[in-house]
């Protein structure tokens, strides 16, 4: 058992909520066996608990572990294409690296960097969009055992469109994909997630090997209403469909266990849809911009009753993290004027960390910092000479210091997280020290 003490913020409530921010500045969080038995004050956690060890943490800020609803393994190294839009994209820069990936030593290097990134930016859970390699998708869930890190994914679905070497038949795919997820469903935080690319490159055929991939306790992934273009070209190969959504709707896709990235050009009626079945959307605000893709309604999802959360999408992003994603995802809302949803700060930390475990059925045990959760967090502590560190001290309560977090945060800030009470990552030598009971203050 471990007494963490720190300045916490979080949100446990909902999203929206005015007085969504939870906050204390000299909080005792008892930890055993990785999950949080009491949220307290210092004194209270002493004399309930007087032989345990006192982690403290005061120097900086902790935070829930990060959540990203939508992140691509394989592109981790091509970070940084800039100039083109999402199919352009997609031929000159993501789909050659990904086909890299067919080498499992190649794969081995890039799981190692992509899980690391994570970590080293503050997300402890992801749902992760895998490769079309059933090796590169055994290389990646390797590495999440020895990281211990909460990771949904699967291998990547397409029988058409593509580069050859990255389409399989819906025999081949059905196969392959219940070999993996037998092989890593349900071990250690492994979770498999069936994903198909996008309609763009998968048959009906295909569609349906997904549907019968999709059990009780699977999850979904895919892509939806990224692009002009790609909506287009959809609505051409799908005919008989009603709209984008429909294309998955109609094979028994749209569930309460199903994330779709992106919906940056939802009608209407995929709204009603996505909050009838209980579907959740990852928005991508970096990844939106850079690729030219639009600006994300937010207010109609909400008002649908759509739940939302964040993804760093990666390749076509800026980074892995989430703090800077939150900014975004302000700055598209701000820039909608009238038609946006107005973000407070609360609502930028929700959507990085309750909003995603919700997304991901994981609101009982990640999210936020209440006993019964598990201990996931990230500290926060910027280097004492930077502009944070010195915009934080003059912070004027914890809104003013979180949204200071947002707007100046990066992974070099962030110098420890924990998932499920382990240290994942610890950036650099700290302050921070175990105080045993005879040392106690």
């Amino acid at each position: 058992m471990t007494i963490i003490r720190a300045t916490v913020l979080d949100t446990p409530g909902t999203l929206g909520d005015p007085d969504g921010l939870r906050s204390g500045e000299d909080v005792a969080l008892v930890v055993r066996n990785g999950t949080i038995l009491a949220r307290t004050d210092v004194p209270s956690a002493r004399a309930a608990y007087p032989q345990e060890e006192v982690l403290d943490l005061r120097d900086g800020v902790l935070l829930p572990g990060f959540v990203d609803t939508h992140v691509h393994y394989p592109q981790v190294r091509v970070i940084g294409g800039l100039g083109m839009t999402l199919l352009d994209w997609l031929r000159e820069c993501a789909l050659p690296e990904e086909a890299r990936l067919a080498d499992q030593g190649y794969a081995r290097g890039v799981a190692r960097d992509f899980l690391g990134g994570l970590l080293g930016s503050g997300t402890t859970t992801a749902l992760v969009f895998g490769s079309h390699f059933a090796g590169a998708m055994d290389a990646l869930f390797a590495e999440a055992v020895t990281t211990g890190q909460r990771i949904t994914s699967g291998m990547v679905l397409s029988d058409r469109i593509l580069r050859g070497e990255l389409l399989q038949s819906p025999a081949a795919a059905l196969e392959a994909s219940e070999a993996l997820a037998r092989r890593w469903h349900g071990r250690g935080r492994l979770r498999y997630a069936v994903t198909p690319r996008f309609s763009l490159s998968t048959t009906e055929e295909m569609l349906e090997v997904c549907a019968e991939l999709l059990t009780e306790d699977r999850w979904f992934t895919s892509h939806l209403n990224e692009n002009p273009a790609e909506v287009a070209e959809v609505a051409r190969l799908f005919p008989t469909s009603i709209d984008y959504l429909d294309t998955y709707a109609r094979h028994g896709l749209a569930t309460e266990r199903s994330v779709f990235a992106h919906n940056v050009h939802p009608t209407d009626r995929e709204l009603d849809v996505l909050a009838g079945a209980g579907c959740a959307v990852a928005h991508c605000p970096s990844s939106n911009s850079a690729l030219g893709s639009g600006l994300f309604p937010l207010r109609r999802h909400l008002d649908a009753g759509v739940r939302v959360a964040l993804g760093s999408d990666v390749g076509a992003g800026t980074g892995f993290c989430l703090l800077k994603e939150g900014l975004q995802a302000y700055f598209v809302q701000q820039l909608l004027g009238g038609e946006g949803a107005p973000l407070a700060t609360a609502d930028l930390l929700h959507l990085a960390t309750r909003s995603g475990a919700l997304a991901l059925g994981m609101g009982q045990d990640v999210g936020d910092l209440s006993p019964g959760r598990q201990f996931d967090a990230v500290w926060v502590r910027p280097r004492p000479d930077g502009t944070l560190a010195m915009t934080m001290r003059h912070a004027t309560d914890p809104t003013d210091a979180l949204a200071k977090i947002f707007a100046l945060g990066s992974p070099a800030d962030i110098a420890g997280v924990w998932v499920g009470g382990h240290e994942a990552f610890r950036a650099r030598p700290t302050t921070a020290g175990v105080t045993t009971p005879q040392e106690a203050p």
